[in-house]
């Protein structure tokens, strides 16, 4: 399962859900939480149900509850439909057990700085969320991220750990396509494998970020070809040494691109 484009899609609106495929999401996530008012979240329960029937065999689908002790939470559980991919959890602070497999939101700062305990065998993917975050650290949001860095890159690691995908926040601007694509150029190198999506627009950005060019591809194949005729020893490529290490990042770029050294 890939997790380059993480589209959101409000859970009252099944019109939307239906067409949330037209820009090629790799996840599409029915969402009962954020964009959702309070006065609609009886009414998300019963629409994610039709949305996940338009999408269903078209796309894995995921549908995003309210966090674990909201007035919501447990109704949410109660509605899912059948065959979700995964129930996505915002402000995941503890590695409970929900019955389901969890996409956890690491979005305080208590669930940042837990972030290697609390990703239990249940959770198969995280998410950043910068927003709430830095809300809840009581500091201010700025275009340049320094003030997420350490956390972005503490969910990074704590889901290489855990040995799940790790997915990066949203860019709010939708229609500022140079700072996401920016954003999820970041991500990726920090060790990301998407990118969570509030406007389809966004969508082609991330799959194109997260997905390996031709050149990195070719330079892979290259890096593995010249490693290999050296017996694993050290050599070189276009001046540059080869090693161990840096086959490991090519083997990485191949399994990125749904390719094998020997394609």
């Amino acid at each position: 399962m890939r997790w380059r484009s993480v589209l959101f899609v409000p859970g009252h609106r099944p019109d939307l859900a239906a067409k949330a495929l037209r820009r090629g999401p790799d996840v599409v996530v029915l969402d009962l939480e954020d964009a959702v008012p309070v006065a609609a979240k009886e009414e998300a329960r019963a629409a994610v149900g039709e949305g996940a029937a338009a999408l269903a065999g078209r796309a894995p689908v995921c549908v995003r509850v309210n966090p674990v002790g909201s007035p919501w939470h447990a109704g949410d559980l109660a509605a899912l439909p059948r065959g979700v991919a995964a129930v996505v959890v915002p402000k995941w602070e503890a590695g409970i057990d929900i019955g389901h497999p969890v996409v956890a939101g690491l979005e305080t700062v208590r669930g940042v700085a837990d972030a290697r305990t609390i990703l239990g065998r249940h959770v198969v993917a995280c998410y950043f969320g910068a927003e709430d975050f830095v809300a809840d650290l009581g500091g201010v949001r700025t275009p340049g991220n320094l003030e997420v860095l350490h956390a972005r890159s503490s969910v990074a690691i704590a889901a290489r750990l855990a040995g799940i995908p790790a997915l990066d926040m949203v860019t709010l601007d939708y229609r500022d396509g140079d700072r996401f694509t920016d954003e999820a150029s970041g991500a990726r190198a920090l060790g990301y494998a998407g990118k969570l999506c509030i406007h389809p627009d966004q969508v082609p950005l991330a799959n194109a970020a997260f997905t390996p060019t031709d050149e990195e591809v070719d330079r892979a194949r290259r890096i593995l070809a010249a490693y290999d005729a050296a017996g694993g020893a050290a050599t070189s490529l276009d001046g540059e040494m080869v090693d161990e290490v840096i086959a490991v990042q090519a083997r990485s770029v191949l399994a990125r691109a749904g390719s094998t050294g020997g394609d």
